[in-house]
């Protein structure tokens, strides 16, 4: 079974609880939990500027980049159009409304994700930064754009499992949730395709998320999807 890790950042984190990860130190990380690539984000891009490293893990066959973007104005943030974007063909974009200041489903922002919709290009959303509320207010006013929802925890439960109901272009990720069956109940109830194998470590732990994808008690045909079919479909534009 192929495994694919949908959420992990490289480089250093703020703060001197979570050690800096380099290219080589990944690798092993991978190699160590049996996880055959994964998409990273680079941290000065998540917690600086956004215009630096956006190519950090670029030319790895194991690893696939996840820019941090800015939508606003020309000059304001990075990069100045959202064409420059999709002409890049990332396989998923990040952003942080809350940490960068800006307005998710501001006027600007919306062209944005209009033109990613347009061309297929997902977004992720960390619900922790972000909010589910605003998750769900996003893909309202852009229905045609394909949201991964990162580290939504399993407090939030009843609230992730109405946003993916009333939403099919929003996806989870399976890292944070924790509580005994609640990936299983979310399969079974909205689709094991909805449901994407992510850790986000080094923040977060990747040894408990890839211990209960090895524990899921769900059809294998299931589990390969949550494993890396679904990030896979995902990033290649394809509807749920």
């Amino acid at each position: 079974m192929r495994i694919f890790d949908a959420h992990r950042l490289l480089g250093s984190v703020p703060g001197d609880h979570v050690p800096s990860v380099d290219v080589a130190g990944m690798l092993a990380e991978l190699d160590r939990l049996g996880i055959d690539g994964a998409a990273v984000t680079p941290s000065h891009g998540l917690y600086g500027d956004p215009a630096h490293e956006h190519a950090a893990g670029a030319g790895h066959e194991r690893l696939t980049t996840v820019p941090v973007i800015l939508p606003a104005v020309p000059g304001a943030g990075w990069p100045d159009e959202p064409g420059v974007v999709v002409e890049s063909a990332p396989a998923m974009v990040r952003a942080c409304p809350v940490r960068h200041r800006f307005a998710l489903t501001g006027p600007v922002a919306l062209r944005w994700w209009h033109e990613l919709a347009a061309a297929g290009i997902p977004l992720a959303l960390d619900a922790h930064e972000t909010g589910l509320d605003r998750v769900g207010s996003v893909v309202a006013a852009v229905p045609r754009l394909r949201v991964l929802v990162l580290s939504p925890g399993y407090r939030c439960l009843r609230e992730l499992a109405e946003l993916l109901d009333v939403h099919p272009g929003v996806y989870a990720e399976t890292g944070t949730l924790a509580a005994a069956g609640a990936v299983e109940w979310l399969a079974r109830r909205c689709g094991a395709h909805r449901l994407v194998f992510g850790t986000g470590a080094p923040v977060w732990d990747d040894a408990g998320p890839r211990f209960q994808l090895e524990h899921l008690r769900l059809p294998d045909a299931d589990v390969e999807l949550i494993a890396a079919g679904s990030f896979a479909a995902l990033s290649r534009g394809e509807s749920s």
